[in-house]
């Protein structure tokens, strides 16, 4: 009898126990910041989460919400172990010694554009308007500065700026600016919808920077989660841009009804694909592109003479395939 009590326990226990197998790790959790407040723009990444794509890489998501200027100083504090951000958002953080990194691409192309209700056929058509832009920073400001110099025009000669702050539609509507700097998948997709002629300029030529995406410190980056992190996320992409409508269903919940539209995402989505994208994986950054970007930041006083472009960016963590 005592010697069937002594086995009770192994007859008690799992296979894998009694066979010595080791128990998975369990799932680190993983917080993500996302800019703002929750809106249809992050949709890749509720639906990699909703999908289950993180748990599948063993980790626990959570999203904090809020500015990018607030979730910078989290980062760097190990509070966050990501933040979704514009390049420049990394580029001068780093410029300022924070052992920051973008590590994966959301848009392989910036929305940012300058959009009017008049015609806008080039650059030249600024010369001797009042150009609205949200102000002197981020990557609008950049993008703003690069497609002038490329067309030989100077603020306040030849183009007044007007710093507007987030009107610019309303600004452009009441002819408070001639026109303004906002994005291809934000106002100039509500003039549209509101059956407005609209014209825009195409700033990537000036200034080829890649848009919105995943940024991360120095040593996460050699963490196995930084990775995982990546993957399902690029999973997330992929699905998006397969099918936004049911992207947009899935994610839906998350944002709610007045965190954007369909139409909104259907605008994004093409942002989201390039010949980078073709050759490197969803995610992947244009090396081309970035150094031409930085150039443009050194020309602008913005950054050092002799910055490099990989200081800032990596591709070390996408994977050319995804399921």
């Amino acid at each position: 009898m005592k010697r069937a009590l002594l086995l009770l326990p192994l007859l008690l226990a799992s296979p894998a126990q009694a066979q010595g197998t080791p128990r998975p790790a369990p799932a680190r959790t993983v917080t993500i910041g996302l800019g703002y407040i929750p809106n249809v723009q992050f949709t890749p990444f509720y639906v990699a989460d909703r999908l289950g794509y993180y748990r599948a890489e063993g980790v626990n998501v959570t999203f904090q919400h809020g500015y990018v200027s607030e979730l910078m100083p989290l980062l760097l504090q190990g509070k966050l172990d990501f933040i979704v951000g514009d390049p420049e958002d990394a580029i001068f953080a780093r410029n300022q010694g924070a052992p920051v990194k973008y590590v994966m691409a959301m848009y392989q192309k910036s929305p940012v554009t300058v959009f009017s209700t008049g015609p806008l056929r080039s650059a030249a058509d600024l010369r001797g308007k009042t150009l609205g832009i949200p102000g002197t920073f981020g990557s609008s400001y950049a993008a703003t500065r690069a497609l002038l110099d490329a067309a030989g025009l100077r603020e306040g000669r030849d183009v007044r700026l007007a710093s507007i702050g987030f009107t610019q539609l309303d600004a452009v509507r009441a002819g408070r600016v001639d026109a303004a700097v906002g994005y291809l998948n934000n106002e100039v997709v509500g003039l549209r919808a509101a059956g407005e002629r609209v014209s825009t300029l195409d700033l990537s030529a000036a200034y080829p920077m890649v848009g919105v995406g995943l940024i991360t410190l120095d040593k996460t980056l050699t963490q196995g989660v930084a990775r995982s992190v990546v993957r399902a996320s690029q999973r997330g992409l992929k699905f998006t841009v397969a099918d936004p409508a049911r992207a947009f269903r899935l994610a839906q919940p998350v944002f709610g009804t007045g965190g954007g539209t369909l139409e909104i995402l259907k605008a994004s989505t093409p942002l989201m694909t390039g010949a980078a994208t073709r050759a490197g994986g969803l995610g992947a950054s244009d090396p081309a592109a970035w150094t031409k970007a930085v150039a443009a930041l050194v020309k602008q006083g913005s950054l050092p003479a002799g910055a490099k472009a990989s200081t800032f960016y990596t591709n070390s963590l996408i994977s050319k395939t995804v399921r």
